[in-house]
């Protein structure tokens, strides 16, 4: 096994063993500390705006309050996670009939391929090491129908210099390592590179953030 690999693999496994540990202390408070951003998640169900009748993916649901967005409009939602803890703050908050949460690995889905119209990622990419996040993407990809809707929202960087350096040094603050490797990512190489063609793109919270929305690529 190469040594590039052997860190892969390493660093894979330190990410499952802090994700557990992390979301078991702070899935009671985890939707107090975002509150300030919560109205996003309506912003992004309008921006994605799938047809009517659309069965929906929300991988690393978390708390769910990003399903909970697109439920609220009716649409057939199921939002997946890892962590149980966090399922289970999700779960006492869910009132829809047409929302249901499990518990599965973005990495491996549970699914068929092609399962759903629009899969979606909430502010949860930044969190994962790159492999991490190759793998949901491309499971993304994978159980989303063709051409079909994936909607990706997470952090950002604004063009001006001044907002940049404020917005990068504030946020590094609490969301730590895995957050400044994601901001130097090249997000959008690696969205063609899991077979996802942008089509849209939107700045929210003052550019500190984006809403991409992109279609899964037809085979070749």
């Amino acid at each position: 096994m190469k040594n590039g690999t052997y860190k892969m693999v390493d660093e894979e496994k330190e990410y499952y063993s802090l994700t557990e540990k992390v979301w078991n202390t702070l899935a009671p408070l985890y939707d107090i500390a975002v509150a300030p951003i919560s109205w996003v998640r309506d912003k992004v169900a309008d921006f994605t705006n799938p047809p009517n009748g659309s069965k929906i993916l929300d991988a690393a649901t978390g708390t769910g309050e990003q399903a909970f967005a697109f439920a609220k409009k009716g649409y057939k939602v199921t939002g997946i996670d890892i962590s149980k803890a966090m399922l289970k703050v999700a779960e006492r908050k869910n009132e829809y009939s047409n929302l249901k949460f499990q518990a599965a690995d973005a990495t491996n889905m549970p699914f068929e391929d092609s399962s759903f119209d629009v899969s979606c990622v909430s502010f949860a990419l930044h969190d994962m090491p790159n492999t991490i996040q190759e793998k949901t993407l491309k499971e993304m990809t994978r159980v989303t129908k063709p051409k079909g809707t994936i909607t990706i929202v997470d952090y950002a960087l604004p063009n001006n210099k001044v907002s940049r350096f404020i917005i990068y040094n504030f946020v590094k603050l609490y969301e730590g390592e895995y957050y400044r490797k994601f901001i130097k990512t090249d997000l959008k190489a690696l969205l063609r590179k899991s077979g996802i063609e942008i089509t849209e793109e939107r700045t929210v919270l003052l550019g500190a953030a984006r809403i991409i929305k992109g279609k899964k690529m037809e085979a070749k």
